[in-house]
């Protein structure tokens, strides 16, 4: 089978957890035996063709003049479109057609809807975030409205739906009229941690650059958005200090949030705990989860929550706020700590009893990777994705559309 998948972000064009997902995704396919050509803008540079394994094919197409993005991410996802559905129309020619398409979010909802007729071929669409949850359920400016209305247009088109948690499958059911019949739960996945654990003296020496030995190392990593919920570990950082005074807080990650927490943490007079580091590579944000004594994740709306799921692979103990589907897979006292959502006093709870609970935390981490091990690993999720694919290939071709 062969499949077209479009994608706003791939590696090394990264924004959140889209991008690990389609360059984790794509590769396990193809081990299972499908034939997959990604296509993606090239918005952050890489070869414009890139075989990643054998059976996956990346390609980068050049996209429209990025001063456009700077005035309005709509016009300039749909001048981009044009190009990625000018390569796909070429892919398709070269490569005698496709069997499925494979879209990811709104951003190449264009493309895929207009490959969908050109091919007439099925499209299987999978929703890794909405609009309403970002904006916490408001459509607030034209922008929120057109994305909505997108990301509508996108599920009505496709043949099924694929969502990354049960809490999307609800959302994108209840604000989008999608029956329950048309949806698909494949949760995300993680890989194995690829270097070698740090050895005692490698891991001393790079803990002291971010804290002292007898200093605790809280880490957070990820966009530094409002939704991701920053804010509130920093309004709990004060009730953590008045019990566990020596400790770190590493926020690490970019974002269009990061001044207004620069400023937060001066005015609760936190600033001398707290380190942002601004981006950092994956070889650094899986040291620091060897390092870290926790990891601490307060969304506030969080469709999945893969970084919590990278923390476990790694060993790391993890706090989550309740919420989206970080309360599905993360089991309160079995696997993490849920903490009550956009709460600062049980974020600051769930902190502590992780930091003074050793032996308790200890049987969390290793429940946790066991967890991850067998329930959360890219074989079993290519396998539900490919029977997703399968499902509708056999539909399609028992209907009438298209042959």
């Amino acid at each position: 089978m062969r499949v077209l998948m479009l994608s706003w972000e791939f590696p090394p064009h990264i924004v959140g957890g889209l991008g690990k997902h389609v360059a984790d995704l794509a590769p396990a396919l193809a081990q299972a035996g499908l034939d997959i050509h990604v296509v993606t803008p090239d918005l952050r540079g890489g070869p414009s063709v890139e075989q990643i394994c054998a059976g996956a094919t990346v390609y980068r197409v050049p996209t429209a003049d990025r001063v456009i993005e700077q005035q309005s991410v709509i016009a300039f996802s749909q001048t981009s479109n044009l190009y990625l559905e000018r390569k796909a129309w070429e892919l398709a020619s070269t490569l005698g057609g496709f069997d499925i398409i494979h879209g990811h979010d709104w951003l190449v909802a264009y493309a895929s809807v207009a490959i969908k007729y050109a091919l007439k071929r099925p499209l299987v669409v999978t929703v890794h975030s909405m609009e309403r949850g970002r904006m916490q359920g408001t459509l607030v400016s034209e922008q929120s409205l057109a994305i909505n209305g997108a990301e509508w247009w996108l599920t009505y088109e496709a043949w099924r739906v694929i969502t990354v948690s049960h809490y999307m499958a609800q959302q994108v059911s209840s604000y989008f009229s999608i029956p329950a019949d048309k949806l698909d739960v494949i949760y995300n996945g993680v890989m194995k941690p690829q270097n070698a654990p740090l050895g005692p003296a490698e891991r001393a020496a790079f803990r002291q650059t971010y804290a002292a030995p007898d200093e605790k190392i809280a880490y957070y990593v990820g966009r530094l958005v409002h939704e991701k919920g920053v804010h509130v570990l920093i309004e709990a950082a004060p009730l953590i200090l008045s019990k566990q005074p020596h400790i770190k807080f590493l926020i690490a990650g970019t974002g269009v949030y990061t001044d207004v927490l620069r400023q937060l943490v001066e005015e609760r007079g936190v600033a001398a705990n707290f380190i942002f580091t601004g981006f950092i590579t994956d070889d650094v944000r899986d040291k620091l989860y060897q390092v870290a004594d926790v990891a601490v994740f307060p969304s506030l709306y969080e469709p999945f929550g893969i970084v919590a799921l990278e923390a476990m692979a790694h060993g790391c103990p993890v706090v989550v706020s309740e919420t989206g589907g970080l309360a599905e897979f993360v089991t309160a006292h079995e696997t993490g700590i849920l903490t009550r959502c956009g709460d600062p006093e049980s974020l600051a709870w769930g902190v502590l009893h992780t930091l003074q609970n050793p032996v308790w935390t200890a049987r969390r981490v290793a429940n946790a990777l066991r967890m991850v091990e067998e329930v959360y690993n890219w074989q079993r999720i290519a396998g539900q994705t490919a029977n997703t694919y399968c499902r509708v290939h056999d539909e399609w071709q028992a209907s009438d559309w298209g042959q």
